[in-house]
């Protein structure tokens, strides 16, 4: 089957930008005529046929912002949303949500209801089965269409377009190194399935900091839950098999539920287990004892991805693209509270 061609391809090929192309295509007089004159023949002879909605996208600013995201009980979720909604605001853009919950069909179903000519581009992180499945179609004619498209916390290397990410296996590596700074030498890490790309940085990261400290990487310290249930009888099953002294969790949610079972066995927090969690909710806040946490910040996350999504569209708009993509990583940070020795 041959592949559809696009804009881009056209662009690529003659080694001009797409705005060159689509004028030439639209016979308009800022381009000469031998420029037009190539980029008519090349469209030709590949049977180019215009996409009506990128077209309409190119030429017609709605000033609308499409926004994905896998899950709105997170509280991490709902704070970058927040971030690009008050950037997307302040500079006259209106915010669309939809929410996958965490399931492909869903992530589909919401990108196709929006590209339809009433936004300007997409920002999103990618769904549980989207990450499962590894199928970034829909992502990929999105982008081939020329609609701007930005991936945040989780993404995917296998798809140019501009990114925000956390440091994951960086501030993972530091949140070990503060559990075996307290003495911990049983440190356990709460994680979900590995093709969370996120949850799999900072496993690594997990695991880095054990092996500099010359202790070795036990998988029966290693506590896989499901992201969409609660476990309590996971995790009594993981305390009775196991001695931990420390939990590291990949989110805070799996954070409360382990340090309430370890309530319930009688171990006290931080004398006899300490725990660190992913996220700066209310659950970490008010939880007794409060939760060390990992802060990510998700505000200026989301004021990032809705900068560089609103740069993008005023970029192709006025013709001067840029097709180089970019990815920014978030600085995330340790908050100490009361679940470890400070």
């Amino acid at each position: 089957m041959k592949q559809k061609i696009t804009l881009k391809h056209i662009a690529r090929e003659l080694e001009v930008s797409i705005s060159t192309v689509s004028k030439a295509l639209k016979n308009s007089e800022e381009i000469s005529a031998d420029t037009k004159e190539k980029v008519q023949a090349f469209a030709k002879l590949y049977n180019y046929k215009p996409n009506n909605i990128a077209v309409s996208l190119k030429n017609k600013r709605t000033k609308n912002i499409g926004v994905v995201i896998p899950d709105i009980v997170h509280h991490f979720f709902t704070t970058v949303f927040r971030g690009i909604e008050k950037y997307a605001n302040e500079q006259g853009y209106n915010v669309i949500i939809c929410v996958s919950d965490e399931s492909f069909d869903k992530e589909v179903i919401n990108m196709e209801m929006l590209n339809n000519g009433s936004i300007d581009g997409f920002i999103m992180s990618l769904s549980a089965e989207t990450q499962q499945k590894d199928d970034i179609t829909h992502l990929k004619q999105v982008v081939e269409q020329g609609i701007p498209l930005v991936l945040f916390d989780r993404v995917t290397d296998d798809l140019d377009c501009d990114k925000v990410i956390l440091n994951d296996k960086e501030i993972a590596y530091q949140a070990t190194i503060k559990l075996l700074d307290e003495g911990r030498k049983r440190i356990a890490l709460a994680t979900t399935e590995s093709y969370f790309n996120v949850s799999e940085k900072r496993a690594e990261g997990y695991k880095q900091a054990l092996k500099e400290h010359n202790i070795e990487v036990d998988d029966n310290l290693i506590l896989v839950l499901p992201y969409d249930d609660i476990q309590e009888k996971m995790i009594h099953k993981f305390f009775d098999e196991v001695e931990v002294d420390a939990i590291l969790s990949v989110n805070e949610i799996f954070a409360i539920q382990c340090m309430e079972v370890a309530k319930k066995r009688g171990l006290k927090i931080p004398e006899d287990i300490s725990f660190i969690g992913f996220t700066d909710g209310l659950l970490s806040r008010y939880s007794n004892p409060t939760l060390t946490v990992v802060a990510q910040h998700g505000v200026q996350m989301g004021e990032i991805a809705a900068k560089m999504l609103i740069d993008r569209v005023e970029s192709e708009i006025s013709g001067d693209e840029d097709e180089t993509y970019r990815t920014e990583t978030v600085q995330a940070t340790i908050i100490d509270r009361e679940s470890t020795k400070n």
